[in-house]
């Protein structure tokens, strides 16, 4: 349908003369696609962990006794599993239909770094890659009407003394001879979507190192994670999986450790983030769906997202749609969010390659403060990762991309966007009544086609295109 509208205009008027902002009619699409997400709703029962158990302080691991009031809700048809007060530590948790896992205010949950505990694997996704893998710290496999809410902490606890070290940078605190995912880990997993291995022989072990991801919900429908505040993740924070009818409001996110992406959506259809602060070690909300092979082979994409009134600070990126991308993405809706800090590196960024392919479209930004970046406000990128081991015979393709109305007070580039020199790939990018101050190096545009600038601002300097 939104595809169907932009083609219309594109037939009624000469964009590259008269285009001035993104026509309302898109937005009111996201009108409709909001009205599709499903709405959690729980019945008025109240399920205390400590009645099950659960007690306050370092020396009580709670998961047991979390994971009993959890089954003891679903099964009486549902209603609110309530975390009191305290500091209460756990193992992982799972989560189950018709539940919603509710931190009172004062709550502060802390999840054990003993590995051991995250074990036997799950099914999973890794970077894109279809595996089983530790135990996501807060996980749910098929599971319908699920929240977690509340003004408590969930914490992950990764530091580089816990869980960090594995991601096998010096930074991060390994050294030699610690477990670690490039002691060939991560290799192996890469290679098993290369060579096709069934998902059910890409068993990963704890000697493998790859992190488990904070909160994990694979093929579940009807979600809203709201209020809470989620530090130090493993790896990624929230990774929803083949998953329907997504709300994340009022989250923040704060986790600097590698990988720490704030919100991964995957696969994952119709999906609202608002009113959440991202301050992460790496992309704030980054849209996937598969990679390379799995991705082709599931065929999947991510649609429909809307995100809104968002606050990012530290991060690789904003909003970033890749790099595990291969199933592709289509109808994406960022509008009125601020950005800044020294340490954020782009606003909006598409980053993927000709391992990946697949078909990347229709994205409308509208309305976004930017402080600072370091390098792009726009950044279009199909080059990432070109040291990758992989059949590079899928070149993606990106398209009809609508930017208006975003002010900037300093990066390196306004718009960079770096595609093929032999082919296009990149077609119909629209920026318009923009203002980027403090550019060092203006725009570079290599690799597209009908790349449209309309009452861009730079240095005090009018550009059109």
């Amino acid at each position: 349908m939104i595809r169907k509208i932009i083609y219309s205009i594109l037939l009624s008027f000469t964009i590259s003369l008269t285009y001035s902002q993104i026509p309302q009619e898109v937005w009111n699409e996201s009108v409709k696609i909001e009205s599709q997400i499903k709405k959690t709703s729980f019945p008025d029962r109240v399920f205390n962990i400590q009645d099950f158990g659960a007690k306050a302080g370092k020396d009580n691991l709670c998961h047991e006794a979390i994971n009993l009031a959890i089954v003891t809700c679903s099964q009486a048809g549902g209603g609110s599993v309530v975390i009191p007060a305290g500091d209460y530590y756990t193992g992982p948790i799972t989560l189950k239909s018709n539940v919603n896992l509710h931190l009172e205010e004062g709550a502060h949950l802390k999840f054990s770094t003993e590995k051991y505990l995250y074990t036997p694997t799950v099914l999973t996704r890794w970077e894109g890659v279809d595996c089983y893998n530790l135990r996501p710290l807060i996980y749910a496999y098929g599971e319908s009407n699920i929240a977690i809410t509340g003004k408590g902490i969930i914490d992950g606890q990764g530091s580089n003394d816990t869980w960090w070290s594995m991601c096998g940078s010096p930074l991060f605190g390994w050294k030699e001879g610690m477990l670690a995912q490039r002691n060939g880990g991560r290799n192996k997993l890469l290679m098993y979507a290369e060579t096709s291995t069934p998902v059910d022989k890409r068993q990963m072990t704890l000697e493998d190192g790859l992190r488990p991801q904070l909160i994990n919900l694979y093929r579940c429908n009807t979600i809203l994670i709201e209020d809470v505040v989620l530090r130090n993740s493993p790896f990624w924070v929230i990774h929803p999986v083949f998953c329907e009818s997504i709300t994340v409001r009022g989250v923040q996110v704060i986790s600097h450790g590698p990988n720490s992406d704030g919100c991964d959506p995957e696969s994952s259809k119709n999906v609202l983030i608002e009113n959440c602060v991202f301050d992460t070690g790496d992309d704030c909300i980054a849209i996937k769906s598969g990679r390379n092979m799995d991705g082709r082979k599931w065929n999947v994409p991510s649609e429909n997202i809307i995100v809104r009134n968002c606050e990012m600070k530290d991060g690789h990126g904003g909003v970033v749609i890749g790099s595990e991308i291969s199933g592709g993405y289509k109808n994406l809706f960022v509008e009125n969010c601020k950005m800044d800090s020294p340490n954020l590196d782009r606003v909006i960024r598409i980053k993927t390659n000709n391992c990946r392919g697949g078909i990347i479209e229709n994205v409308f930004v509208r309305n976004i403060e930017v402080g600072e970046c370091k390098e792009a406000v726009l950044k279009i990128n199909l080059l990432y990762e070109g040291g990758e081991q992989c059949d590079r015979s899928f070149p993606p393709v990106v398209r009809n991309v609508y930017m208006d109305s975003v002010t900037s007070q300093k990066s390196d580039y306004g718009i960079l966007i770096t595609g093929y020199e032999d082919t296009i790939n990149i077609q119909d990018i629209y920026v318009s009544n923009c203002t980027f101050n403090n550019v060092k190096k203006g725009n570079s545009i290599v690799g597209a086609s009908n790349a449209t600038l309309k009452k861009i601002t730079i240095n005090g300097k009018k550009v059109n295109k």
